[in-house]
């Protein structure tokens, strides 16, 4: 499960890296959304169910569905994690304070994470025990810098994320043999 706050870049990231054409659900934005589109004036769409992309990481199918970032359309957020072996939290630095609700559902669900940081052109870089901090993300949680757009960019975050669900969920004797 792809998750964010509204305007992130999971629309673009599914469309990136999907090796069939993403089925996405954006519609025109209504009036009155109440939502800050101060970081990206001129979106005029958004998700109001999910996204969805599927691609081959080394023979391993993986299904990328992406949350609507709107608050109102959270009820599906429960659907979309029903099945999910693990989750990306995609964050913007210019508004990392968007990200925390994202944070503590994938926390509270107990599904293993990574944190992309969708690198924008016009953003600051932090270092990752910055980004870690503002976050309060635990040091097992893994946070890795992204294009949204670049495909072998957001393939080397799906791989994170699938070496860190299997790292998660193997046991002990299984990950590191005595």
């Amino acid at each position: 499960m792809l998750t964010g706050p509204f305007g992130v870049g999971k629309t673009t990231l599914v469309g990136a890296v999907s090796d069939i054409a993403p089925v996405t659900t954006e519609v025109c934005m209504s009036a009155g959304a109440g939502e800050d589109t101060s970081h990206a004036p001129a979106k005029t769409t958004t998700t109001v169910a999910m996204d969805f992309g599927r691609l081959d990481v080394n023979g391993v199918t993986v299904y990328v569905y992406g949350t609507p970032g709107q608050d109102r359309f959270w009820f599906m957020w429960d659907a979309l994690m029903r099945g999910a072996a693990g989750s990306v939290v995609l964050v913007d630095t210019r508004r990392l304070a968007d990200s925390f609700r994202h944070v503590d559902y994938v926390e509270n669900v107990g599904l293993p994470f990574v944190v992309a940081v969708n690198q924008f052109s016009d953003v600051r870089n932090y270092p990752v025990p910055d980004i870690r901090e503002a976050l309060t993300l635990d040091p097992d949680v893994p946070i890795v810098d992204i294009d949204a757009r670049d495909r072998d960019s957001v393939r080397r975050l799906l791989i994170a994320l699938i070496q860190h669900v299997l790292a998660r969920t193997q046991p002990a004797a299984a990950v590191a043999p005595s």
